[in-house]
């Protein structure tokens, strides 16, 4: 009998599924193209050989170190979580548009070297991620660890000249947190904050911390604070000591977010600045599909407060007069957060595209270069007829 299954059962056609990666820096997602969710959802980071610690993927202080690390890591996604032979299936690699050049060649290098995977395609996560609903048009937000980013894609193409990225994320959310605990230790310094690891405040972050609205934040301003919220017990350390954190901290620290810096930039004014800065019959499809994706993006009131802040700003005299926009309207995707993008690519990864426009190990080894939209090489006119891309 002919086998026509795939081995995840998922489908009816001879070639199996292709494995679909999304490398954040500090979440990585991993799973089969087709599929409604990612197998597994793993910190991005691996025991080094050497010291035995655990190091974070890429911070790697060289070329080499940095090739060690991702052998080491793509290998336990592969045989620990995948369970499948890397050498007889195609790879989709679901990357953001500013991904360093230097991350994406490394990625391929050790995919086709030492893996010897078959073909691999690099696909834009706010591109993608759109396919989860079906559009073409839509402003994405992406909120991840490090940095927040947003592209306005309208029919499908990313509107480059538009993006706006800022260190506003869940470094900066944990960094208030670390820093308003510092301040509690000083005035109450039995209470132990001070032995507090970057995983406790990553934890307390999650577990503890929402985002509040605008009403009440603009009262506090004024010097009118409402009631705070309640306080929580915080369980740390094998001793399970008690830590009490209190409800100032639970609601203000994703403020940061939201107070505009001596540039007046937050994640509000990046939203209204790239609709702005797109061609105006652009502007109001972009504000009716806001998407937010990243891990960021999941926490408990962060759609409604982005959405209080651009009501309010696009009143106020600072985009009054050069956006006439006063209604926002943002999509619910079949997914969470953390993991819409990677949704997005195993759609793609499901589809003729991936055999279509992927990159062929014998391609790679011919050039060993990986086309890049960068690049003015792989953007001449009738440069994708010289390449299997």
């Amino acid at each position: 009998m002919i086998k026509t299954f795939y081995e995840g059962g998922m489908g009816l056609t001879s070639e199996k599924q292709s494995v679909v990666f999304d490398f954040g820096v500090r979440f990585t997602k991993a799973g089969f193209a087709g599929e409604a969710a990612p197998r597994c959802i793993v910190r991005t980071e691996v025991r080094c050989s050497r010291s035995g610690q655990m190091r974070k993927v890429f911070d790697a202080l060289n070329s080499d170190e940095q090739y060690d690390l991702l052998v080491d890591f793509i290998h336990n996604l592969y045989f620990r979580h995948l369970l499948v032979s890397p050498k007889d299936r195609r790879v989709v690699v679901v990357e953001s548009v500013l991904c360093p050049t230097a991350i994406r060649e490394m990625l391929a290098k050790v995919l086709f070297m030492h893996f010897e995977v078959s073909s691999l395609l690099f696909v834009p996560s706010h591109v993608v991620a759109l396919s989860t609903l079906g559009v073409n048009t839509a402003l994405v937000v992406d909120m991840g660890a490090v940095e927040t980013v947003v592209i306005p894609v309208h029919e499908g193409v990313a509107v480059l000249h538009a993006w706006q990225a800022q260190p506003l994320a869940a470094n900066a959310v944990e960094s208030q947190i670390k820093e308003m605990l510092s301040e509690r230790e000083k005035s109450k310094p039995s209470e132990g904050f001070a032995n507090l690891t970057e995983a406790n405040i990553e934890d307390i972050k999650v577990r503890a911390c929402f985002v509040t609205t605008l009403q009440r934040t603009l009262k506090a301003e004024e010097g009118k604070p409402c009631p705070s919220p309640p306080s929580v017990k915080y369980l740390v350390g094998p001793d399970s000591h008690i830590l009490n954190i209190s409800g100032d901290i639970r609601e203000n620290s994703f403020n940061v977010l939201f107070q505009q810096d001596a540039d007046q930039i937050s994640v509000s004014t990046m939203i209204l600045d790239a609709i702005i800065k797109c061609p105006i019959d652009m502007r109001k499809p972009l504000a009716e599909n806001i998407l937010l994706i990243g891990g960021t993006s999941m926490a408990i009131g962060m759609g409604a407060r982005i959405k209080e802040e651009l009501e309010f700003l696009s009143a106020s005299p600072q985009y009054s007069e050069r956006l006439k926009i006063r209604s926002f309207q943002f999509h619910s995707p079949p997914a969470k957060g953390n993991y819409t993008a990677w949704l997005g690519g195993a759609i793609y990864g499901a589809t003729d595209f991936v055999t279509i426009k992927s990159l062929s190990k014998e391609a790679y080894l011919r050039e060993r270069k990986v086309p890049d939209w960068v690049s003015l090489i792989h953007n001449t006119y009738n440069a994708g007829t010289k390449r299997s891309v």
